[in-house]
């Protein structure tokens, strides 16, 4: 099976922004630093400067590319994290808008690179794709009116509390 790997461009914080990202979750590392030969003029700065760097965060491949000022992440594409429970949600959440993140609704969040994020927990899921749909409707808009998501609060909701 082939893998499939998310690849980020960014102007010139690949390296900052891997060894962020890998401070944060479990099971990450960085694999390998790659650089922009010195004869030639790369699109991100001097020759020598990094050009990629591979790193895996909980085990799953990621590339970054200093790529120049070019493109500049939106919405249309966010990573989502697979949260059990409101611990991890909070860990997340917090560790991703530290030092300059923006919160958004419903669990998305955009980190100081600009790259969005979804921090879902796995009850919000279960609470809605449940065979109840009064369960779900209630949680759902619960979850409309939040920025990061708070377990309990839909939990109560799930109860129509």
């Amino acid at each position: 099976m082939p893998k499939i790997s998310p690849f980020l461009w960014f102007d010139k914080e690949a390296l900052e922004a891997a060894e962020f990202y890998v401070s944060i979750f479990p099971n990450s590392r960085i694999v390998s630093v790659n650089r922009y030969p010195q004869d030639v003029p790369p699109p991100a700065g001097p020759g020598g400067s990094v050009s990629t760097v591979y790193f895996e965060l909980d085990g799953q491949p990621h590339v970054a590319l200093n790529g120049g000022p070019h493109f500049k992440f939106t919405e249309a594409i966010s990573l989502s994290i697979d949260c059990d429970g409101q611990a991890e949600v909070d860990r997340y959440w917090d560790g991703l808008l530290a030092g300059g993140g923006t919160p958004s609704q419903c669990g998305w969040l955009k980190d100081r690179y600009g790259l969005s994020w979804q921090v879902t927990p796995r009850q919000l899921i279960e609470l809605t794709t449940g065979p109840d749909k009064a369960v779900a409707g209630r949680v759902f808009a619960a979850m409309m009116t939040m920025s990061k998501i708070d377990v309990p609060t839909l939990e109560k909701a799930a109860r129509g509390e």
